[in-house]
């Protein structure tokens, strides 16, 4: 059975190119002063990111022109992060763009507050991408773009945390779970032992009070002398 298979080269750099992580953390810098962080949205194409802040660049920032940097910028850049919008373009042609311009990195501001994966096409052919591409959300958009109109320098630096292998909070979590669910299965425990010794204590109780109150009745006749039967008839009498 024949099936169409991309050929063997692009599978290979498809392979190789669309295995970056998501996670990309955007540290700002205003006229050298560190300003806001952004959590963005890395490609799985380009270039893969540091994963210290310790190592990243601090590099300066810069709006496309056009904005949407789906044709060639106007003016060349020397190694500067782009800063782009979505849309009219695939991200992979925002980015070869951008590439070919001379920028380091391209920030893309979102249209709306949430992210979006920016993952290989099935049918992608332009992944010859040496520089990292970055998603950012609207309203991280409307900031730096505030931040580039008051005429400050602005730099950033991008970094991608790598996840640790356990993640400490949710073993926290999951301690926090079963150490619930054991102290509520003791109390029930507990509680319902406590019923029963409760309730055993009443019924001894009870069956104490049952036994004085027969031999308190029989002590009653038992008591009755012979003097006092004498006086008995004769009173009756």
């Amino acid at each position: 059975m024949m099936t169409n298979l991309p050929p063997r080269s692009l599978v290979v750099r498809m392979t190789l190119s669309c295995l970056n992580e998501f996670l990309v953390k955007v540290q700002t810098w205003v006229d050298g002063v560190e300003g806001a962080e952004f959590v963005g949205v890395g490609a799985r194409f380009g270039t893969t990111i540091v994963s210290k802040e310790k190592n990243a660049n601090q590099t300066h920032l810069t709006r496309s022109d056009p904005r949407d940097c789906c044709s060639q910028p106007k003016k060349k850049l020397t190694g500067d992060v782009i800063m782009v919008t979505r849309g009219r373009c695939k991200f992979t042609t925002k980015a070869n763009f951008a590439q070919a311009a001379g920028a380091s990195a391209v920030l893309i501001i979102n249209n709306q507050r949430e992210l979006y994966k920016m993952v290989c096409e099935p049918d992608e052919t332009d992944l010859d991408i040496h520089i990292p591409t970055v998603m950012l959300p609207q309203d991280a958009g409307v900031e730096l773009e505030r931040m580039l109109s008051n005429g400050s320098s602005i730099s950033v630096q991008l970094y991608s945390p790598k996840r640790p292998v356990v993640d400490i909070a949710e073993v926290f979590l999951w301690l926090m779970a079963v150490g619930t669910v054991l102290c509520a299965s003791y109390w029930s425990a507990w509680s319902a032992n406590e019923a029963a010794i409760e309730h055993d204590k009443l019924l001894q109780d009870f069956s104490e009070d049952l036994s004085n109150a027969k031999v308190v009745g029989t002590s009653g006749i038992v008591e009755v002398n012979t003097k006092s039967a004498v006086l008995f008839v004769v009173v009756a009498s």
